[in-house]
């Protein structure tokens, strides 16, 4: 049966599938009632002529599909949203109400003037027709919208679920970032090298260390942090950093209290950051600097209040190539994406790499209590 149906619905090649498919849903039945609609009564006395217009309106509808499946994917190529659906079906209904009424009238004088149809059958099977082809566009329109719903929900589910698990992926490979040996090792020997020497140093590093697991716990199942929390938790994670490079790495914080409210995925920042570590050289007479700014948002469709955060740091990578599967600034993106919102813009000039990361306003409450 399965293979019977895939023959079937590869007919009429030149249309897309949706068309073939509401193609065969309809042209059986639209067939029959267009034929009745024309010649009613004479059907049961003419068995040729039943047969002949049958074939005839077969090959009328076969014609009107290849005609109306153009126009139906323009129509869907400049709305393709559900919610843009109220425009699609206004759009099509125009069309084919117009094209199907304008094909009606064409068919029934051709038949008055060939003979088949007698002339005495007027306006009363004109206005039948006109009755069931208006039936016929509000059943096309409903199926043809109810496959391309059908496909729509199955693509969106498809992908939510994909962006999901790139969500958890960039969930895990935060915590995992944290906890491999190369980082424990380095935050333990810069421990190490201040216990003896510096121990009130070394408290406030383990105090620190403490904050940036205490944040990595608490946050990795949320999709949203307030810049605020961000910030802080970025103060405590370069702290372990300046421990270890000391003059070889800076950090220029430009953010206006009015943002602190504004909110992001949780861990951005401290991908960003690390990503500028792992890829640039640091040394004391040759410093990675990295800098994280507030601005309103610049994109001229931007909502009133945008915002958007700067985070850059100044180019001067590893002469040895560092092995880099873009697992951070991807994971970024998906979370970006999972949220529906713009993605992070990704650049590099005037010897600086950047990313600009969109801010989302902050809730309603939150403005109620600032």
């Amino acid at each position: 049966m399965k293979t019977i149906m895939d023959i079937v619905l590869r007919w009429p090649p030149w249309i897309s599938l949706r068309s073939r498919q509401v193609y065969w849903l309809l042209m059986p039945c639209l067939s029959v009632v267009v034929t009745y609609s024309l010649f009613g009564p004479l059907l049961t006395t003419h068995i040729g002529l039943f047969g002949l217009a049958l074939l005839q309106a077969a090959v009328v509808i076969t014609a009107m599909f290849t005609v109306y499946d153009p126009v139906l994917r323009l129509i869907t190529r400049r709305y393709p949203n559900l919610s843009q659906t109220p425009q699609r079906v206004l759009l099509n209904a125009a069309f084919l109400f117009l094209f199907t009424s304008l094909i009606e009238q064409v068919v029934f004088y051709a038949y008055v003037q060939s003979g088949l149809l007698p002339a005495a059958y007027g306006t009363g099977q004109l206005l039948s027709l006109f009755v069931y082809g208006r039936v016929g566009n509000i059943v096309t329109i409903f199926l043809y919208e109810s496959l391309y719903t059908m496909r729509r929900w199955q693509e969106n589910l498809a992908e939510s679920e994909q962006l999901k698990k790139a969500n958890l992926q960039s969930q895990f490979e935060s915590l995992k970032n944290q906890v491999n040996p190369h980082f424990l090792f380095n935050s333990l020997n810069s421990l190490s090298s201040l216990i003896a020497d510096e121990p009130d140093k070394a408290e406030q590093f383990v105090d620190e260390m403490a904050k940036v697991y205490r944040y990595l716990l608490q946050t990795n199942q949320s999709q949203l942090t307030t810049l605020s929390a961000e910030l802080e938790f970025v103060d405590s994670y370069y702290h372990l950093l300046k421990t270890r490079y000391q003059a070889g790495i800076e950090l220029q914080v430009d953010v206006a209290p009015d943002y602190y409210l504004y909110r992001l995925p949780p861990l951005t920042l401290q991908m960003l950051l690390e990503n500028a570590v792992k890829h640039n050289i640091i040394q004391a007479n040759r410093p990675l600097t990295l800098e994280i700014k507030t601005r309103p948002a610049e994109s001229g469709s931007s909502p009133e209040g945008a915002a958007e955060l700067l985070v850059r740091n100044n180019l001067q990578r590893k002469n040895t190539r560092t092995l880099s599967n873009q697992v951070g600034l991807s994971n970024i993106e998906a979370k970006y994406r999972l949220l529906a919102q713009n993605e992070p813009i990704v650049g590099e000039a005037d010897g600086y790499f950047s990313v600009i990361l969109p801010l989302l306003t902050p809730l309603n409450h939150e403005r109620a209590d600032r």
